[in-house]
């Protein structure tokens, strides 16, 4: 296990803390700019199922822990990963960190879920500032692998 290898992204996002904590833990704002459906809110202990329908994709998250407006831990894919969200008032804003850890690749495996994770992050971060900053839905992880 890479246990010492991590993918972070991070973007301030110019709202409240409380308003962007929202926007991840509940499906009904989390899906204008991130997955199509959930089976629910993420509570602490639960497994929620996300689902990206344009790409007949599903995957069980795990919700380790939750602080309110400050932190989410998560496990999800596979093979399965931690991916943590935290979040931080500042002045302008909040700032957004998202942070993948404890993959099982090796080698150009690894490389391509490195890249994989990085490139997904971003992306869900960007449209979220979108969609909170300025009420735009980018539709950017519904583009991002468009059906030819």
């Amino acid at each position: 296990m890479s246990s010492d290898i991590y993918v972070q992204a991070q973007m301030l996002i110019r709202k409240p803390v409380e308003d962007v904590f929202e926007a991840f833990i509940n499906p009904e704002i989390t899906t204008k700019f991130w997955f199509t459906k959930s089976t629910g809110k993420l509570e602490e202990g639960k497994t929620i199922t996300w689902e990206w329908e344009m790409y007949n994709v599903k995957s069980d998250v795990l919700v380790h822990e939750i602080i309110p407006n400050q932190l989410i831990k998560t496990e999800w894919g596979d093979p399965a990963v931690n991916a943590d969200y935290e979040f931080t008032a500042m002045e302008k804003g909040t700032l957004v960190i998202i942070k993948s850890y404890g993959f099982s690749q090796t080698g150009e495996d690894l490389l391509k879920i490195i890249n994989d994770n990085t490139g997904g992050f971003t992306t869900v971060l960007d449209g979220c500032k979108a969609y909170l900053e300025h009420g735009i839905k980018l539709n950017l992880i519904e583009d991002k692998f468009p059906a030819k």
